[in-house]
Formats: C-alpha cells, sequence, structure tokens
C-alpha cells in the first residue's frame, strides 16, 4: 500500500493574467496550493515571476528558423498599437516561424503545430495525478496531444466557451452548424479568427480526437453543457459536471456605498451604473450599443438626477450620452479596486450577445449590486430575475421570480427599452433596488462563492482518482 501524499493538480491556461477564464485558472491555481495541495499552472504566455507557473515551451522545441522569426514577432507584438504597421508585420513573422504553419493559416486550419503540449506532463517536478485544462485556444496547445494525454492521467476540460464545439469560433451566435459539421461558415471573423474557410476540416479533426480521447468535462452553466450534449465532444467525454465559478466573497462582498464613492472620489448625488469587460466598445461578444442607448433614455427620464455610466476595461476620454456621463476606465489587475466600483454602483448593467458565465455579472451579485443583463448564454444561470408586473416595472424579467428572491431584471438582447425600463425602476424605487441588493449578496454566498467552486472540483478529482486508484480515498 502506497502512503498517501498531497494530491498534485496540473492546470492549464492561455495565461496567467488576462480575462475571466484566465482568472477563474488562477484563483484555483492560488486556493489548491494554500490548501497545501501540489498545484501547478502550465501556460502558454507566463506574466508573473511565481515559480509555480509553468511556461509552455513551443518554439524552442521547434528549431532554428522558429526561433529565428519568434524575436521579430515578440519585438513587433510588443509595438502593436505605438508604430503603424507593426501588428501586421508581427502577423507575418509569426506565419513565417514555421513552413507548415504558413500553409494552414492559408487554408484555414486553426494552428495545433504546437509541440509544447507534448511535454507537458514533464513540466511539473512531480509527475500530476490530475491534469486540469481551461481554455486551449489562443496558439499555444496542440489538440492532438489530448489523446495521448488522458491515456497517462486523468485529465478535466472546463470549458468557458464553445471554441471546443466548433470549426474555429468561440461563440457562434445563431449558427448551428457545429452539430453536425462546420463548413460555409457565415463569419469567419468571430473570434478565434481564420483567413480562409477550413472550418469542415477543423471541425472533422476535432471530432477525431475527442472520439480518441477519455475526458472529463465540467461547464460553469447548464446552457454550456446542452451545448456539449450536442456536439462532437460527447464521445469523448467520460463524465460531465456543471460546477459554477466563483468569487472571492472576502474581496467581492457589499460595503457602505457612501464611504466607498468617498474613498473613489466620486459625487454622492449621481446615480451610478456600471459595466466591466476587458475592452468595452470593440468587444463583439458585448453590446455596448444597447447599453450606451439605454443609458440615454435613463438620463433623459431621470428630471435632473445627474447619471453618472462607468465603463471599466478601456482607455478612453470621458463623454457624455445626452445627459448622462460616461466615464472609461483601464483594466484593474487588483481585485479590491475592481471591488470597490461594484460596491459604490446603484445598479450593474451586462449587455451581451453571447456570454458563457460572465465573473463579472457574479462580483457584481457579491458586491449587493443588483443587475440588469440580457438573457443570453448562462447569465439566466446567474441573476434570478424579477417576472412580477408591479413595482414600477411591467412583466419584463425573463425567468420569473419573485420580488422575495430577485437579484435583478432579465431583458431580451438588443431591448433598449427594456433595459432602460428596468434599470429606471431599480434607481426610481430605491426599496427595490436595496431589496434585489440583499437578495443578491445572500444568493451570491450561497452559490457562487469560490470555496464552494473549489470544494466541487475536488471532491470531483477524488472521485475520479478514487476509482482509478483506491490510495486517493482520501484527500
Amino acid at each position: 500500500m502506497v502512503a498517501e501524499r498531497p494530491l498534485r493538480i496540473l492546470q492549464v491556461s492561455t495565461a496567467d493574467a488576462a480575462g475571466g477564464a484566465e482568472k477563474i485558472a488562477w484563483n484555483l491555481f492560488q486556493a489548491y496550493r494554500a490548501r497545501g495541495y501540489g498545484a501547478w499552472l502550465a501556460v502558454g504566455y507566463k506574466h508573473s515571476d511565481d515559480a509555480d507557473v509553468l511556461l509552455i515551451r513551443n518554439h524552442e522545441v521547434l528549431g532554428g528558423w522558429s526561433c529565428f522569426w519568434r524575436g521579430p514577432h515578440t519585438r513587433l507584438q510588443s509595438l502593436g498599437g505605438r508604430v503603424r504597421g507593426a501588428w501586421r508585420l508581427s502577423r507575418l513573422a509569426h506565419r513565417l516561424d514555421d513552413h507548415g504553419r504558413l500553409r494552414d493559416t492559408d487554408r484555414g486550419v486553426e494552428d495545433f503545430r504546437l509541440p509544447g503540449a507534448w511535454r507537458l506532463l514533464s513540466l511539473t517536478p512531480q509527475p500530476p495525478d490530475i491534469v486540469h485544462c481551461h481554455n486551449l485556444h489562443g496558439g499555444y496547445f496542440d489538440l492532438r496531444a489530448l489523446p495521448w494525454i488522458s491515456r497517462q492521467v486523468p485529465v478535466i476540460l472546463t470549458l468557458h466557451d464553445a471554441w471546443l464545439l466548433s470549426g474555429h469560433c468561440a461563440h457562434s451566435f445563431d449558427c448551428e452548424r457545429w452539430k453536425t459539421g462546420c463548413g460555409h461558415c457565415p463569419d469567419l471573423t468571430i473570434y478565434p479568427a481564420v483567413h480562409r474557410d477550413g472550418t469542415d476540416y477543423n471541425w472533422r479533426r476535432k471530432r477525431k480526437i475527442y472520439a480518441e480521447s477519455r475526458l472529463y468535462v465540467a461547464t460553469p452553466s447548464r446552457w454550456l453543457m446542452h451545448k456539449v450534449e450536442e456536439s462532437m465532444l460527447a464521445p469523448g467525454v467520460v463524465e460531465a459536471r456543471v460546477i459554477p465559478n466563483g468569487v472571492d466573497l472576502s474581496v467581492f462582498h457589499p460595503s457602505n456605498r457612501q464611504a466607498v464613492r468617498a474613498a473613489l472620489g466620486m459625487p454622492q448625488d449621481l446615480k451610478v451604473l456600471l459595466f466591466v469587460a476587458n475592452g468595452i466598445r470593440q468587444n463583439i461578444w458585448k453590446d455596448y450599443r444597447t447599453m450606451r442607448a439605454s443609458v440615454a433614455k435613463v438620463a433623459e427620464r431621470m428630471h435632473g438626477q445627474g447619471v453618472l455610466f462607468i465603463a471599466m476595461g478601456e482607455e478612453a476620454p470621458p463623454e457624455r450620452i445626452g445627459q448622462a456621463e460616461v466615464r472609461f476606465i483601464p483594466y484593474q489587475n487588483d481585485p479590491e479596486t475592481v471591488a470597490r466600483y461594484y460596491q459604490a454602483a446603484d445598479v450593474y448593467l451586462h449587455a451581451a450577445r453571447a456570454d458563457t458565465f460572465p465573473n463579472t455579472v457574479l462580483e457584481a451579485l457579491a458586491c449587493g449590486t443588483p443587475v440588469v443583463a440580457t438573457a443570453v448564454g448562462g447569465i439566466p444561470g446567474q441573476v434570478k430575475g424579477l417576472g412580477i408586473a408591479g413595482c414600477g416595472l411591467r412583466n419584463l424579467g425573463l425567468n420569473g421570480y419573485r420580488m422575495e428572491e430577485a437579484t435583478g431584471v432579465l431583458v431580451a438582447p438588443g431591448d433598449v427599452e427594456s433595459m432602460a425600463e428596468a434599470t429606471m425602476a431599480l434607481l426610481s424605487n430605491e426599496p427595490l433596488g436595496k431589496r434585489l441588493g440583499e437578495n443578491a449578496a445572500q444568493d451570491a454566498r450561497q452559490r457562487f462563492g469560490l470555496e464552494a467552486q473549489v470544494a466541487m472540483y475536488l471532491e470531483w478529482y477524488r472521485a475520479i482518482l478514487t476509482r482509478k486508484n483506491a490510495n486517493y480515498s482520501t484527500l
């Protein structure tokens, strides 16, 4: 009988510091390590100096030609946005670093020429017991390594979007070709974009990879799990679970709004609306146009009451939308700073065209800020939408909770008038807004804490390894 030892968990993510999916992987990594487990995070792009964050090296493996072009690619990429034409030259250098990659790019074939993935299990000081993968797109991971890795060690895939299910896109909007086979793609520019329509080949190649793999699949929402069940990923799934994302409730929690506004230098007499995203106006998943138009309607109907709309995640000059002021705030790395903006806001607005399970909605709820959001993707699983006529609202709510339970209001995507009306109702009816904010904080504590997410994953690891090896009967 082998003596029990701490579990060793290797997570795989695009980067150690970036958007929502990377934040989830980072939070789990930190939580596991704090509990005494062997925890590592393997990434395609490393920004921290954390010794337990391991870089998946691809270009060093490819040889001299690749290394020669990797230098110009990296230097030009760093100049993007500051030197005219640098981004285009960077992309050209990236394509030239491998002749096969150049041919694949021209055919619209997704780039899997990334040999570092085959060395994944040798990155850690000791062999991992679990490999837990997050987003695998981003030009750092060879998906063809999954069958081999999953035969060596249990592999969990946590989906943060639908890229694994399609011929190229992270979200397909209204297109459903991903169910039966891509091809004749209606929009090749959707991230991650491809130059030509190789989506049929990409889809079939992914289907073959999954069929040869043994994968444990998690999604944060039932909406995305339903897509998994209808996709070509399904035959490769050994077991699947819905595990909601969690937020750190020691950081994201209600606070005194007046005190927080004073600390931020924010006027006390304004009605404050907030939206947070990685990029605001050009983010194809979000719908800034609908929010902007809704804010204009709200400000027009407030009859002299000042309205401030804070858009966090982009640096831009302030502007006015009718009677409302708009302030753009750059992306903030410090979670404590981000939390203060949620705590200062009267309402969190979130209009999206596609969204899986946005962290920002969870963070707003945890801070006791009622949410007005579009009912797309996994958002109805986050926000308990008020669905009763009255309280200054028409029957807007799309999942119909009573005021005693509701945490916000859900509206149809692109519905400017409904978003404005819902926002107006929460701003003008202070008891309603207060009640929904209290409900939001309580519901977040019950459903969306980071501790709960960590516990669910650890319990799943235990169940998987218990079936594989009786030595892991306890953690």
